[in-house]
């Protein structure tokens, strides 16, 4: 469909202002409704309802517009790495439950945190930047014989997907998703913020796998994520010359840049950072464990999550599964997030964001 567009550059740039266009939506939309896996599965126990409600209304409208579009034969995901036929399974599970883990420590998973990052939350940026490298490190460099090494134990699968009719599992995924939000949500005003926020995914499927398909300058099929981008991120930033920015640079910026705006004109922009070395060392350490289950789940709560279980991949709904786990399961040893070098305030404020 490219060429009938007519546009003088190519599919690659093309993608990076459609990556802009989406992320300024999520970043606004997840600013003014504060979305947020981890709030949903790990945060306090008065939010957790309603911070469900909000994702899984957004993963409602996400599968519903995704399996339309491969219905519609716009787009397939027979050839994308979420539908593998030997599955890590191991690598998967290990890697959501640190994953799960580090987005306790940092309170806020990768989506959220590039959020933060645009209302002036420092402490967010720090994360993001040890994220990106730890990512990469895992993906390239020195951690990758742990990787190679997990993911080894694999499970054969016929094609990646729930087996049986993609029409039913829409269906029971959507419907009780959907029946859930409208039941745990208080407010349907953010309610509709994240139904909206879902409809970006398909959006993003779409545009890079259909809108701008050439089949003589190909570009990866691609929708809201976080781990991969901000590796991608991290080495245009500082070898623009030799690596060439995509869909992810456009929307890590426009994220950033849509939650800035919104902040602003709302008035909660706010310069926030460190508090004490301690919770530095908890920070990073949480940033760590992202970036290395980030890479070992193939993704994080939004591109294994709301992006990835939209099309139906076992690997993906095993990866959300486990990132949930590993963040309720440490939040409730560490008294739903509160670290133990941070609970002699917790008495005297309001827990943090991030």
């Amino acid at each position: 469909m490219y060429e009938q567009l007519g546009l003088d550059i190519s599919p690659r740039q093309a993608s990076i202002l459609l990556g802009l266009l989406i992320g300024l939506a999520f970043g606004a939309l997840a600013e003014v409704s504060r979305f947020c896996f981890r709030r949903a599965v790990a945060g306090p126990v008065s939010e957790r309802k309603s911070a469900a409600g909000v994702w899984l209304g957004g993963l409602a409208t996400a599968m519903i517009g995704t399996q339309i579009a491969v219905a519609q034969g716009l787009i397939t995901f027979e050839d994308h790495r979420f539908m593998v036929t030997d599955m890590p399974i191991l690598a998967i599970i290990v890697g959501g439950l640190i994953f799960g883990a580090g987005m306790v420590l940092t309170r806020g998973c990768v989506a959220r945190l590039t959020v933060l990052a645009g209302t002036g939350n420092l402490r967010a940026v720090l994360v993001l930047l040890a994220f990106a490298v730890i990512a990469h490190a895992t993906l390239k460099g020195v951690l990758t014989p742990i990787r190679t090494a997990l993911s080894s134990v694999t499970v054969p699968l016929t094609n990646g997907a729930l087996p049986g009719s993609p029409l039913i599992w829409t269906i029971l995924i959507a419907g009780a998703a959907g029946l859930l939000a409208l039941r745990l949500a208080d407010d349907r005003r953010t309610l509709a913020l994240g139904a909206l926020i879902g409809l970006l995914v398909p959006a993003a499927w779409i545009g890079t796998g259909y809108v701008l398909f050439d089949e003589f300058d190909p570009i990866a099929l691609e929708s809201l994520s976080f781990t991969s981008p901000a590796t991608e991120v991290l080495f245009w930033t500082v070898a623009s010359s030799a690596i060439p920015a995509g869909f992810g640079v456009g929307l890590f910026g426009g994220v950033i840049a849509g939650a800035m705006v919104l902040s602003l004109i709302a008035g909660r922009f706010e310069w926030q950072s460190f508090t004490s070395p301690q919770q530095t060392g908890r920070y990073l350490a949480g940033a760590a464990l992202m970036g290395v289950g980030g890479v070992l789940a193939g993704g994080c709560t939004i591109g294994a999550g709301l992006s990835g279980v939209p099309t139906l991949s076992v690997a993906a709904i095993l990866a959300l599964v486990s990132i949930g786990t590993g963040g309720a399961l440490t939040a409730r040893l560490i008294r739903d997030g509160v670290s133990s070098t941070d609970a002699g305030q917790a008495t005297s404020s309001a827990p943090q964001p991030a």
